[in-house]
């Protein structure tokens, strides 16, 4: 581990901006695959929603006609 402390005992603020910077930037490439294989599902559910909704309505208008 890298002495992040100069020589009057004080913190490096490079050291740990550095450490962010690529905590930041490991980050959104775990995020991006969830959101991507999650999005399908809703939309999958909208147009089984939809069509079921289709179904039951020609089903009503058929035996109220």
């Amino acid at each position: 581990m890298a002495n992040n402390q100069g020589p009057q005992g004080t913190n490096d603020p490079a050291g740990s901006t550095q450490m962010f910077r690529a905590f930041v930037d490991d980050a959104p490439q775990g995020r991006q695959a969830a959101p991507a294989a999650s999005s399908s599902g809703p939309r999958i559910g909208l147009i089984v929603g939809i069509l079921a909704a289709v179904v039951v309505a020609a089903v009503a208008w058929l035996a109220l006609g």
